[in-house]
């Protein structure tokens, strides 16, 4: 049975050159960076050549950049560190629209006594700059937007917020985990204080992320011990997979022209072949302003879980929305909040393209799934 992998907003494969990478400091060089004998040293050089890789590929400065385990990580540091740092300051700006990662973390800091403000989003998935400026307050800690929604891909205007933060004192955290790779991003002419990467979206490993830290940016470190990584980050470094990440960034920064040629490409011929052969189907989100590699539909009168079964039996790999939400029973919070209906949000799936899917994949998707559409909505009592 052929097999398709539509999902990459969730995870991504490993590129080839990342796991070659990667090999030696397994058995080879396994020393420890923090060593002063020769085992260590040389590891040290590799782990700041990554350090200087990933920097180049966002427009940093390498000693801008730390390394995490993971993106949640990245998140937690930059939000929870910036508010120890602010002690007289109590509220948070986000948006109703961020990965679980953000919002369930201020959930848990309204409990602790923090003020959170989420602002809305229009039905095409964009926040209102006009609702930003006017909910900064003298107690406003930290604003925390992300750059690219992870269902929809809507592109945020992260410049302007970086700009409005910049005019008021208030620093700016940007979860860009979805981005990096698929949208050009300079830090050096921008205005975003904090930014968090993950290594599994952009074919580097599970297990390693990234926290931008704009020079000059006060915050206390979430976690505490040793002296690793200038302080800011204790504990021994993951080398292999930091050099997994750096590698990845690289070949990042070398895709951009393509995720945005032959990947929006087979995105949109995925979108017009469904539309087309598929009927009460609808995009959600901006059609423009977004992720070259992201499309979500809702298919009217069935649930997106269905589809997704028969999809997987047919050997094609797609999602529902947020890998970290999988598993739940209430609609997409990101629909929800940009007035889809809950049944119609219920009906929606997200295909996720990387720079290894071909056409004769989106075509073999084009043709399985008309049949199971209309196999599901026999069976729904809406239709």
């Amino acid at each position: 049975m052929k097999t398709v992998y539509f999902d990459n907003n969730a995870t991504t494969r490993v590129a080839d050159e990342v796991f070659d990478a990667m090999v030696p400091f397994f058995r080879e060089l396994y020393g420890n960076p923090s060593s002063m004998h020769t085992f260590g040293s040389q590891v040290a050089t590799k782990l700041n050549a990554a350090r200087e890789q990933v920097a180049d590929c966002i427009g940093a400065k390498p000693e801008e950049i730390v390394f995490t385990s993971c993106g949640t990580e990245s998140n937690n540091t930059a939000v929870q560190g910036t508010l120890k740092a602010q002690k007289d300051k109590k509220h948070i700006i986000t948006t109703k629209v961020e990965h679980p990662a953000i919002l369930n973390l201020c959930k848990h800091l309204a409990k602790r006594g923090y003020d959170v403000t989420e602002l809305s989003v229009d039905a095409s998935g964009m926040i209102d700059i006009a609702e930003l400026e006017s909910s900064i307050r003298d107690d406003t800690a930290l604003i925390t937007v992300m750059f690219a929604n992870n269902e929809t891909g809507v592109l945020f205007p992260v410049e302007e917020v970086g700009r409005v933060a910049k005019e008021k004192g208030v620093a700016f955290h940007c979860d860009a985990i979805q981005a990096i790779g698929k949208v050009p991003i300079n830090l050096a002419e921008s205005s975003i204080d904090l930014l968090s990467i993950s290594g599994h979206k952009l074919h580097a490993p599970k297990g390693v992320g990234v926290l931008y830290i704009r020079k000059g940016v006060r915050l206390s470190p979430l976690l505490l011990g040793g002296h690793q990584e200038r302080g800011r980050r204790a504990g021994t470094e993951n080398v292999p997979y930091i050099i997994g990440m750096g590698k990845a960034c690289e070949l990042a920064k070398g895709m951009i022209n393509e995720e945005q040629t032959s990947v929006r490409s087979l995105r949109d011929r995925l979108e017009e072949g469904v539309l087309k052969n598929v009927e009460k189907v609808k995009l959600n989100g901006h059609k423009e302003k977004r992720l070259p590699n992201t499309s979500n539909l809702s298919f009217e009168y069935i649930e997106g879980e269905s589809i997704l079964l028969l999809l997987s039996q047919a050997g094609i790999a797609a999602s529902s929305g947020s890998a970290c939400t999988s598993g739940s029973l209430e609609p997409s919070h990101v629909l929800s909040a940009m007035g889809v209906d809950a049944i119609t949000a219920q009906g929606s799936l997200r295909f996720s393209l990387s720079k290894y899917n071909k056409e004769d994949e989106v075509d073999y998707l084009i043709e399985k799934i008309p049949p199971i559409v209309e196999k599901l909505r026999k069976m729904s009592p809406f239709c």
